[in-house]
């Protein structure tokens, strides 16, 4: 089955009798990782543990990376059917 193509909804303005007076946004601030999301970043939560081994987001996908290509190397690879 395919999926229809959806436009994006947009979020209307709400005027303030609309909102419940326990709502208080007065300390709300912006996402700082919103434009990150929209340019299509991949966001991944580490663990508190694994995190605690990678203070920077540089080393932890430096190692990553070094993971990676261990296990791309070692890959068996695969042979045509009927071989």
């Amino acid at each position: 089955m395919s999926k229809g193509h959806r436009k994006p909804r947009v979020a209307g303005r709400v005027e303030a009798d609309e909102i419940l007076p326990e709502y208080d946004f007065n300390r709300a601030r912006p996402n700082k990782y919103a434009s990150r999301y929209a340019a299509g970043s991949i966001v991944v939560v580490l663990e508190p543990d694994v995190a605690a081994v990678f203070p920077s987001a540089g080393q932890a996908n430096e190692a990553l990376r070094a993971l990676a290509g261990i296990i791309q190397k070692h890959r068996p690879r695969r042979t045509a059917p009927g071989r």
